[in-house]
């Protein structure tokens, strides 16, 4: 990206894209350290992983209501509410270690899930508001650039994850992890600030009496969701298996902790920035499905490969590498997901991409923590492969049709 690049971008989108960048830096500390916190409190995997299941589900349900409401009134507001809600979330952990109010953070705030900057469950809100004011065609590179700031953000805040290392002298325990929560809440207040300032277009959906030819469009905007979910689903269980206790497994199969973590998580969050960009810029010169399928081709492979490492060092590269190939392409996916409705349908339909990713995901981590706790080390990559694979056929047959830079694409009336 360029410099005279992000001068073109509406100032809007620049702010949205600043938030999502001091957002990430919580995300990325608590991504590392919330599962390894609740572990110092003596939780087991299966707890652990119940709790962020519990975030997955509420996040779901409530991210379809939000896309839901902010196409007919607004979406800025409701941005605006999800910031509060994170700050008070932080506060609640900052304070007490309660497992209610630690519950209550997880499920309710995000704690612990990286959203990768992402607005949590207010998401469809947020990607519907980015994509009023983005030309279709460059959608997969502006989505692809917010994607990358939230790892490059990430990764600044996996390096903080450090910190209970250092104030294990000074804090005892699990004490030395309370600090990150802080961090939660002041950058929490710090978008509350910078998204004051952004101005919305979208004045919500005016009630009109569809005629024929806009009943069949909705049907056949229906039919092509349906088949995301579907699609989706496979997605979001094999990420759930393997993505939110990758802490918690490094922890059992090598024995480290923050120290050896945490900077494992930042280089592979800052690489993977980079990856965003460039599966953006490829999205734009061969098409969004060819730069997903064959760079989630390869992380699948490094999926497999993940488990058999032998050492620490080896398993942190095949992981870098595999996130390299594999999360890059997020931003391309969510710019094409955007296009396949008119603006009136963003939020919706960025809703049942989240919540049809997020449901099966949520799943994930309680079924990956039984099995980690039964000593099944290596059983969750090998099924979550097996539905990757999946989920790549599927992805390359249903959205071909679709892709904005494609040749096979089919025009969009909406925009």
């Amino acid at each position: 990206m360029t410099l005279g690049f992000w001068s073109e971008l509406h100032p809007t989108t620049r702010r949205l894209l600043l938030t999502r960048a001091v957002r990430s830096l919580a995300q990325g500390a608590l991504a590392a350290d919330f599962a390894l916190y609740l572990l110092a409190l003596h939780w087991s995997g299966v707890q652990i992983g119940l709790v962020l299941t519990g975030g997955g589900l509420f996040g779901a349900g409530l991210s379809l209501l939000v896309g839901y409401t902010s196409d007919r009134l607004r979406r800025k507001p409701l941005v605006m509410i999800y910031q509060v809600i994170a700050f008070a979330a932080g506060l609640l952990a900052l304070v007490s270690s309660q497992p209610g109010l630690l519950i209550a953070g997880a499920v309710l705030g995000g704690l612990g899930r990286g959203a990768n900057g992402a607005a949590g469950p207010f998401s469809p809100a947020e990607q519907a508001w980015l994509a009023e004011v983005v030309d279709p065609k460059r959608r997969a590179r502006v989505f692809s650039l917010n994607t990358a700031i939230g790892f490059m953000g990430m990764g600044v805040g996996s390096l903080l994850a450090i910190l209970p290392a250092f104030l294990g002298g000074i804090l005892p325990g699990a004490l030395a992890y309370r600090p990150l929560f802080a961090l939660w809440s002041l950058v929490a207040l710090l978008g509350i600030w910078i998204l004051a300032g952004a101005e919305e277009q979208y004045r919500g959906r005016t009630k009109v009496v569809p005629d024929h030819a806009a009943r069949q469009v909705r049907r056949s905007e229906n039919q092509i969701l349906l088949k995301m979910i579907f699609t989706n689903a496979f997605n979001g269980l094999a990420i759930g298996l393997t993505g939110p206790l990758i802490s918690y497994w490094f922890a059992l199969r090598f024995g480290v902790g923050p120290a050896s973590i945490a900077p494992l998580l930042a280089l592979t969050f800052a690489v993977t920035a980079f990856s965003s960009v460039a599966t953006g810029w490829l999205a734009e010169q061969v098409g969004v499905i060819k730069a997903v399928v064959w760079s989630r081709l390869i992380g699948l492979l490094l999926l497999i490969a993940l488990p058999l490492m032998p050492s620490f060092w080896l398993a942190s590269l095949v992981y870098l590498l595999r996130s390299v190939f594999n999360r890059g392409s997020a931003g391309a996916r969510q710019a094409l997901a955007v296009g396949l409705v008119g603006e009136e349908r963003r939020g919706e339909v960025t809703s049942l991409n989240n919540a049809s990713f997020t449901l099966p995901q949520a799943i994930g981590p309680s079924i990956a923590g039984a099995l980690l706790d039964s000593g099944q080390l290596t059983l969750p990559y090998y099924l979550a492969a097996l539905l990757q694979g999946i989920y790549l056929v599927l992805y390359g047959r249903v959205f071909r049709a679709y892709d904005p830079n494609g040749r096979a694409a089919q025009p969009r009336t909406g925009d």
